[in-house]
């Protein structure tokens, strides 16, 4: 092991295979001394293993039945032991690595608390995606994310003139971290919670990027009151288009109108 001061940077890999990592991270593989690897897909562990030949599989940490809180910390213990031996070390994390993924925030922390020079670098994640492939412009009538659970959990507030946008809708309603599904009947909860904002036959779309170029992305229109008849997983985002329109400030613009650098 090298006795240099340890260092870390977390890199995103994109969501599609080899086409949406960044030059720059792609540096920061090809150059550390130990690269550790989050990617569901063998695939895309092998495609990072023509970058670096010192790299370290974080996936054989998930078990079935194992809290993903215990997953997750033994990650970061991972790749904290790696930077405290002294070695440049790259955390590669498919999509970007500070969107839905808490080791690699965690172990940033950790290292700059503990003196070591750390930081992020972007890569295209499944939000970048879904934005191009459905064609939606967040910037056209609004946009809110939550994850599932965190929608499901608390008394969340939200705008039905904008999009919605639930991730990981496929473990929605699970409380344990153990499970990489839920029943119809805890998925059938969020259905019955939408369905007090929107109308039965609202159409919404459970969305999937593609993971390998040869594959396309699901894009699948259901109704909400038929949500659960069709299979929902844990990669799957629910996006809800707007219930309907803007309504108007008028009180607010006729205020601005009357402040003359605006009109």
């Amino acid at each position: 092991m090298s006795t240099k001061k340890g260092r870390l940077v977390n890199v995103g890999l994109g969501m599609t295979l080899g086409s949406h990592i960044t030059p720059l991270s792609r540096h920061f593989i090809e150059q550390a001394d130990v690269v550790f690897v989050a990617a569901s897909n063998q695939l895309v562990e092998e495609w990072v293993k023509t970058m670096n030949e010192h790299v370290i599989s974080l996936q054989p940490l998930y078990e079935a039945g194992k809290s993903r809180k215990t997953t997750y910390r033994e990650m970061g213990d991972m790749i904290m032991q790696a930077v405290r031996a002294g070695n440049n070390v790259c955390g590669a994390f498919y999509g970007h690595p500070g969107v839905f993924a808490l080791p690699p925030h965690e172990t940033i922390r950790m290292a700059r608390a503990e003196g070591y020079q750390a930081h992020m670098e972007p890569g295209i994640s499944a939000e970048d995606c879904l934005y191009a492939d459905l064609g939606i412009d967040p910037g056209s009538c609004g946009c809110a994310h939550f994850e599932a659970n965190n929608f499901m959990f608390n008394h969340t507030k939200f705008d039905p003139s904008a999009y919605l946008v639930l991730w990981q809708v496929g473990i929605a309603g699970d409380r344990s971290l153990k499970v990489f599904d839920t029943s119809i009947e805890a998925k059938q909860v969020l259905v019955d919670m939408l369905l007090e904002t929107y109308s039965p036959d609202h159409e919404v779309i459970v969305y999937e990027c593609a993971v390998l170029p040869i594959e396309k992305p699901r894009m699948e229109t259901v109704e909400l009151q038929n949500l659960t008849s069709v299979p929902l997983l844990m990669k799957s985002t629910l996006v809800i288009p707007p219930q309907h329109k803007k309504q108007k400030n008028t009180e607010q613009v006729n205020r601005l109108l009357k402040i003359k650098d605006l009109c």
